[in-house]
Parts: C-alpha cells; structure tokens; sequence
C-alpha cells in the first residue's frame, strides 16, 4: 500500500473494556491517552473520524439484570457509564491537540451535546473528533448497533471495531493455540456463523449500508492508523 489512508471519515468503535488498561474496572489514563494519539495519527493524515465508546469498564446492562434489576433500567445506566468514557476520552484527545465534541443521544447540556446529525456532520467537516455517547438512546441496543447506526448516518466509508485481538477467529484465541484468524468474512458468513465481531442488528445495519467492518487490535499502538492504510493484522467484513 501507499502508506496514505484508504477511507476519508470513518466511525471507530472503541469498547469500553479496551479503556480498562490493566485494571479490574474504571477508566486507565495511560490507555486513553494512548488511544488518544492513534487517533491523532489518523486525523493528521486527514481521515475524519467519530467515535462510539461502550460502557463495559463501568457498568455492563447484563450484569444488572443478573441481579434481578429491570434490564430497561440496567440499559439506561450503561448509556451513562458510555457519558463518562466519552468525556475521559474527549479529555485525552484534546490533551493531544485535537478538536473533539462529545454529542449524547440522551441530552445532558450541562456536559455535552445533543445529538443532532446535521450537527455532527458539520462538526467533522471542521475536523473535528465527534464521540457519540448514550449509545442509541433506547433500551434493548447494544452500543455496536449504535455503532452502525452512526456509520450509516454520518456516510462513512467503514466501521473500525478496536477489540482485544487482532481480527475475527474461528475460536477464541485467547484460549486455543489452534484458532484460525480470518482475513475476509462477509456480513453473511458473520452471522450464519454466529461470529461473535457485533450483534446480527449491527451486521445486518452495515450489510444493508454497504458499510465495511475492520476489527483490530486496539492494544497495539499504531495500529488504527495502519488498519485504515489497509496494513497489518485486522479481518474484513464486507
């Protein structure tokens, strides 16, 4: 490849978990910060880019509802938790020398913005690091959906998802020396397969989207900026 980005705005979910470092729960200043300067080097060769954070780190809806909590209300707590890593990571992008504005689809004016499509749009035609936080605003959605929704809404060429590993195996690899990663998957092979790269409605989104999904590593530095050059270790789904 050329060295040059292959795509001109793309949408970074990040997940809440990636935010942790080594700790047991929490936001770790070191790994944002670190995330905070892949995105620098992406933005400084012109991508625009937006980002969706999870909320696992903080607080995770399913852990609630195992505790006999109404999952509705359990949902709602994690779009908070999703404010708070928005607003960690908003900090460290801007520490980088980065523009940034936090956009909620839950409205919290005191601490962010609404989110309005027509204005984020304009916020990354000014060059602009756009995070969405609160997810969709609606109980019953995962932030990966949100994820797509967003990719879909702001015309982005793809959908980077920063996970743990290096790409989409057949097994986790974490626990099995034999698992084969992919290189290319389709939407479809994703979910006839059951992969677990985002829920059926995130891939059935960006399928109906023509939206391509990258995931990566989000733990090796650098590594975003040479995913969107089409270099190093990720898998494609397209």
């Amino acid at each position: 490849m050329s060295g040059e980005p292959q795509y001109k705005r793309v949408l970074l979910k990040c997940s809440g978990e990636a935010l942790l470092g080594n700790q047991q729960y929490g936001i770790d200043v070191e790994t944002a910060t670190r995330i905070a300067g892949d995105i620098k080097e992406a933005h400084q060769k012109g991508v625009e880019i937006c980002v969706v954070v999870g909320g696992g780190n903080i607080f995770r809806g399913v852990s609630g509802t195992a505790q006999g909590m109404d999952q509705a209300n359990a949902d709602y707590m994690g779009m908070m938790a999703t404010v708070m890593n928005a607003l960690a990571l908003q900090h460290a992008i801007e520490k980088e020398g980065m523009d940034s504005r936090v956009l909620s689809a839950i409205p919290m004016s005191a601490v962010c913005e609404p989110y309005i499509r027509r204005r984020a749009e304009r916020h990354l035609e000014r060059g602009r690091v756009v995070i969405f936080a609160a997810g969709t605003g609606n109980p019953f959605f995962t932030t990966d959906t949100a994820a797509a929704l967003r990719a879909a809404e702001m015309k982005c060429d793809a959908l980077l998802k920063g996970t743990n590993v290096d790409g989409v195996y057949d097994k986790d690899p974490r626990t099995n020396d034999d698992a084969k990663r992919y290189d290319t998957l389709t939407h479809l092979d994703v979910i006839a397969n059951d992969l677990k790269v985002m829920d059926a409605a995130a891939i059935s989104l960006a399928r109906e989207n023509n939206i391509p999904i990258l995931v990566f590593s989000i733990q090796e530095t650098g590594s975003f900026a040479r995913v969107l050059q089409k270099e190093g270790c990720f898998t494609e789904v397209v």
